[in-house]
Order: structure tokens, then C-alpha cells, then sequence
């Protein structure tokens, strides 16, 4: 898949989340097969303005290989800025502009979705950034659906004849935000209309929805969310799926190095040691790259717990304690003592 002058061995996206997509677990991610990582969305105004906080949320590193920083704000000029520094910084493949976050925060400000209802505007920032970066860097962007099909196609072709190399849809309104059901049919449609690589976004969340939703669209890429967050193996299972028609069987992963994800081995314990062990290498690399303070641990081990038996007295236990440290304890013994009950 190519997007502008970038190449990527696939098409699997992780979606930017804020305070979710940091390095560690975009690396993560890129071990266990996602093609493409994005960081959380960096709020221009701030970085502009050389708020270390927001310029963390863009580092990588070389092993994370091609990657893209996601941009949010309303003025083109102000994220033309944003985008030269990045561009300096960081060497990203991939600059996408946020035309789809529904957070009434940021809608507020005139930011994320708020834009879809200025398509003047949009044309403007989009055609500012790519005029100024060039081939250099790749401009893509990212939205939701406007309230009809005709609205939102037509932001999908102004954001093309503006200069973007790509397009991602999520399959909900702003109104929506993540509740109710993504709808394809419009994603269809705009992969229909565009000449530029479109990505669909929305209820991706295992092996056979991700193979329904490629297959209905006929899209170049799928960006994965929040199935993700906790679960950077989904990749490698949506991969394998992709590629042979099959779920990962529990012979077949082993002698490939992977893990197993069948029903019977999910009894046996090992979707539950899968999970504790990705935990710990999430937090090996984000000590690693010094992010351990800089993210809300509690949150993300409990996101590392989904699914697993007893998950909701595990949740309890987490939330107790004060400290990164003590989670990190109380995660380690929980993998090592799998006869733990609650």
C-alpha cells in the first residue's frame, strides 16, 4: 500500500487515541503486526507554542519505522506551523489532521468535528499543508460522517482536491461518538468516489469483522481503535486472517512463535498469560523511553485485563493502589500465580 511517496509492508492502522497511542504501545502494536502507528492527537496551538507535553506525545524512535503524527486545530497557518516543526523533529512518513474527534472539549474549540461543518475551512487547512509540505511528507486526514451520505462525500472530495494522499472514515457521527453501530455504507460510497488510498474505521474488533468490513467497502487499509487498547494482538490475529481465511490455531501459532488465541486455550489460561505478558512488555519499553509518568497506569493495566476471568475484582484491586510501582507488583504476581482466585 502506498499513501504519497510512503510505502507500507500492509494495511493494518492503529487509530490515534489520545492517551493511549504513546511510543510504548505503539511499538507494541508494531511487534504484533499493525503496518501503520499514529500518535495521539498533538494539539497545534500547543505545540506552537513548544509545550513539552504535547511535542512528548510525537516521539518515536528508529525502531518504530514509518509512522505518522496527528495534528488537531482550526487555523491553517497556526497548523502549518505545527507541521514544519514535526516535520523537523521527528521525520514522521504520515502527517494527518484530526477532522474527526467528537469530544465536546475539543468540538468547543472549534477543533475535530466541529471542522465538518465548515467545509471552506477544511479546504483551507488541508491545502496549506500540503502545498507547504510537498512531496516531503504526506498529508492525510481523519473523519466522521456528516448527517447525510451527499455532506459527507463532499468533504471526502474537498479534503482529495485539497492535497491529501488519504483519506480514514470512521463510520459514526459526531453525535454518536462511540455508541450505536458504525455504518460502511458511506465508506463505501466515498471509496467509490476518491482516487486517493481511503481507510475505514469503525467496529473493527476481530478476525471476521475486519474481513467483512474490507471486503463491503473495498478500502485500501482498516485502522483499528479501541479493540486494540489493552490488546495489541489483534493484529497479528487480524493479519493471519486476512492472509489464509483461517483464526489463528493453537499448533499452527506455536510453531510460528505466536500465541494461541482459541476458545480452548482462552480456558486453559493462555489468553489470560498473553495478556499479562504484553503488560509487561508494555511497561519494559515504557520505562525504557522514560513515559511511566507520563501516562495514567492504572487505566491501562485495567485495559490489559479485558476479558480475563475475575477481570472486575482485578479492576478492584488496581484501582486501590497508589502507585505505578504496586500495579506493576500486583500484575507480575497475578501472571506468575494463575490459581489467584477472587
Amino acid at each position: 500500500m502506498k499513501i504519497g511517496s510512503t510505502r507500507l509492508s500492509g494495511n493494518l492502522f492503529l487509530a490515534p487515541m489520545a492517551d493511549v497511542t504513546n511510543l510504548a504501545f505503539r511499538l507494541l502494536c508494531k511487534e504484533h503486526g499493525a503496518d501503520f502507528t499514529c500518535t495521539e492527537m498533538i494539539n497545534a496551538d500547543a505545540l506552537v507554542n513548544e509545550n513539552r507535553k504535547s511535542v512528548l506525545k510525537g516521539l518515536s524512535c528508529p525502531e518504530e519505522g514509518a509512522f505518522g503524527v496527528q495534528l488537531v486545530g482550526n487555523k491553517p497557518e497556526t497548523l502549518r506551523d505545527a507541521a514544519l516543526f514535526v516535520e523537523e523533529e521527528y521525520r514522521p512518513a504520515l502527517i494527518d489532521v484530526n477532522l474527526g474527534c467528537p469530544v465536546r472539549r475539543i468540538r468547543a474549540t472549534g477543533c475535530g468535528s466541529a471542522l465538518l461543518e465548515q467545509p471552506e475551512r477544511v479546504y483551507e487547512i488541508i491545502k496549506e499543508l500540503s502545498d507547504c509540505l510537498g512531496e516531503r511528507t504526506p498529508i492525510s486526514a481523519k473523519i466522521r460522517l456528516l448527517g447525510s451520505e451527499k455532506k459527507t462525500l463532499e468533504i471526502a472530495r474537498l479534503v482529495e482536491k485539497a492535497g491529501a494522499s488519504a483519506l480514514t472514515v470512521h463510520g459514526r457521527t459526531a453525535a454518536q461518538m462511540y455508541s450505536g453501530k458504525s455504518n460502511p455504507g458511506p465508506i463505501k460510497a466515498i471509496k467509490e468516489e476518491l482516487s486517493i488510498p481511503v481507510i475505514a474505521n469503525g467496529d473493527i474488533k476481530e478476525e471476521k469483522s475486519a474481513a467483512e468490513i474490507l471486503e463491503f467497502t473495498g478500502c485500501d487499509g482498516l485502522m483499528i481503535g479501541r479493540a486494540a487498547m489493552g490488546n495489541p494482538f489483534i493484529f497479528r490475529r487480524i493479519r493471519h486472517y486476512l492472509k489464509t481465511g483461517e483464526e489463528l490455531q493453537t499448533g499452527e501459532a506455536r510453531e510460528k512463535g505466536e500465541e494461541p488465541d482459541t476458545r480452548e486455550e482462552l480456558q486453559a489460561g493462555d489468553f489470560r498469560n498473553r495478556q499479562f505478558r504484553d503488560f509487561e512488555a508494555y511497561v519494559g519499553l515504557l520505562k525504557k523511553y522514560d513515559l511511566l509518568d507520563s501516562i495514567n497506569l492504572r487505566i491501562h493495566a485495567q485495559w490489559f485485563t479485558k476479558g480475563m476471568q475475575g477481570s472486575r475484582q482485578i479492576r478492584e484491586r488496581i484501582n486501590n493502589l497508589k502507585d505505578s510501582e504496586s500495579i506493576i507488583e500486583l500484575m507480575k504476581a497475578l501472571s506468575e500465580d494463575s490459581h489467584i482466585k477472587f
